[in-house]
């Protein structure tokens, strides 16, 4: 399920890129705010073999902006700006208000009015159905990440993150099954890396959501 990527979902990187990264985060989460600029380090220096697929997890219960700022991202995303939004929404957490959500798609030459209130409402069940397929998937905490549909329990970090994914063995190689197999040992030695009270195992301790 988490190795399956809907045609309708959010990608950063290349369509084609042989590995994919699924990430399930909280606009509100601290850690997933951290963890932006590194995923995108992930991808921009993967050289096309690495994408980003963000699906929502807001955890309302804790974060009451979460859920509004998923629906404005989604909302943005229909006006062709899902990742500038999805990225202000990081570097901004704190102001996550409908004024606030409203001025930052202007910011982005979107209609503010079509990101907040009713108009909104209508991107509901897409967030829905991602935190649904992110409970099925086990998931308790954000951020969470699959790689190629193994859940990454590693580091948060540039380096572990390339080693799970294969990049720094892989770096110019053409594709193939070679470096299939090279990036699968790269994600079984980052998951050896585990840190017992690094960001997404402690936010899971606590019931998710930060």
């Amino acid at each position: 399920m988490t190795g399956q990527v809907r045609g309708e979902e959010h990608v950063r990187g290349a369509v084609g890129a042989p590995v994919t990264v699924v990430e399930y985060g909280d606009y509100e989460c601290p850690y997933c705010a951290a963890a932006a600029p590194v995923l995108r380090q992930l991808v921009d220096g993967s050289g096309g073999r690495v994408r980003l697929v963000f699906r929502n997890f807001p955890v309302a219960d804790r974060h009451p902006y979460a859920l509004t700022a998923a629906l404005a991202a989604e909302a943005a995303g229909a006006q062709g700006a899902f990742w500038p939004m999805h990225d202000l929404l990081f570097e901004r957490q704190d102001r996550l208000s409908d004024v606030a959500l409203r001025a930052y798609a202007e910011s982005l030459g979107l209609d503010g009015d079509r990101v907040v209130g009713e108009a909104a409402q209508g991107f509901g069940e897409r967030v829905e159905a991602d935190f649904a397929q992110g409970l099925a998937a086990g998931v308790e905490g954000t951020p969470t990440l699959f790689i190629a549909g193994t859940r990454y329990t590693g580091r948060m970090e540039l380096r572990a993150l390339r080693r799970a994914v294969g990049v720094e063995s892989t770096a110019g190689s053409p594709p193939g099954a070679g470096r299939q197999r090279r990036w699968s040992v790269g994600l079984r030695r980052a998951q050896r890396e585990t840190v017992a009270e690094h960001a997404q195992e402690d936010d899971a301790q606590q019931g998710g959501g930060h």
